[in-house]
């Protein structure tokens, strides 16, 4: 928690830079061949007849990015349950670790300052294994929870802001960027889960905990983005992601069961932190 505090705390500084508030920088006025081929030097569309300038502006791109997401919110177990039991608040962190998150999609040019994106994306985490849970008429509860896989697509918009000098690469543009999607999350068993060392289901199977579904999906995302050649940028993103809670199974834990209710999850949050590569035509 620690770390994040600090990488927030230098995301909102630098945020002060790229919307001019600070003194450690200036805008950059004239950024150079490199740079204006990505961004087509600000000019017009280009016309029906040509663009004898070559200095049209890029209407269609193709984006990617790979990178991890850390969770920082949300329950995934809950603690009310029958009397006679007791089982944890188990957050999202709590059962699972950091995961991967990959993205493939595109980008629309509405001006040199704004675009529509689309893409697609893959998320998954790692459980963190076997979980003290709670307790069971006094018998200890323990199991894991099943690896936490989703995929959906998503739609957005994003703002660029002036470009800025700096180092190595020359120039940089920073941009904020929000959007909405679905995802469809896959579902979610309790594994290996014991009462007191006996397995809660007959022969030791699996307990079913939520139904794969879909959810809905926002994030809210700040990056920079520096050009790499002429049709090419890479740049770095990070923000706040929400994913919607999974619907409940209760085919097994149902009205009657010690642990009825445990499994009413709340949205998950995260933060992503992605490299990012767009190629524009």
């Amino acid at each position: 928690m620690r770390v994040l505090l600090i990488g927030t705390a230098a995301i909102a500084l630098s945020g002060c830079s790229w919307l001019g508030l600070g003194n450690n920088g200036k805008s950059v006025q004239n950024y150079g061949s490199q740079y204006g081929s990505q961004y087509g030097q600000y000019q017009a569309p280009k016309p029906a007849g040509g663009c004898a300038s070559g200095g049209c502006l890029s209407r269609w791109n193709i984006e990617g990015g790979v990178g991890t997401a850390f969770l920082v919110g949300g329950s995934i177990l809950d603690d009310d349950v029958p009397a006679g039991s007791v089982v944890n608040d188990v957050s999202y962190r709590d059962a699972y670790n950091a995961g991967f998150r990959g993205e493939l999609g595109g980008s629309y040019a509405l001006s040199p300052n704004r675009k529509i994106t689309a893409n697609g994306f893959f998320q998954e985490h790692d459980s963190e294994g076997n979980l003290d849970l709670g307790t069971v008429g006094g018998a200890a509860l323990s199991g894991s929870l099943s690896d936490y896989t989703t995929y959906g697509g998503e739609v957005g918009l994003r703002q660029y802001f002036a470009p800025r000098v700096a180092p190595i690469v020359k120039h940089y543009r920073p941009y904020i960027e929000g959007k909405v999607g679905a995802a469809y999350i896959e579902g979610i068993d309790l594994e290996g889960g014991t009462i007191g060392g006996t397995a809660i289901a007959p022969g030791g199977a699996d307990v079913a905990l939520f139904d794969g579904g879909f959810v809905p999906t926002a994030a809210g995302l700040v990056g920079v983005e520096a050009p790499i050649a002429r049709f090419t940028t890479i740049g770095i993103e990070t923000g706040i992601r929400y994913t919607g809670s999974p619907d409940t199974d209760t085919s097994f834990l149902g009205a009657g069961s010690p642990l009825a209710g445990a499994n009413d999850a709340g949205a998950k949050w995260s933060v992503p932190l992605m490299v990012r590569g767009r190629y524009r035509f």
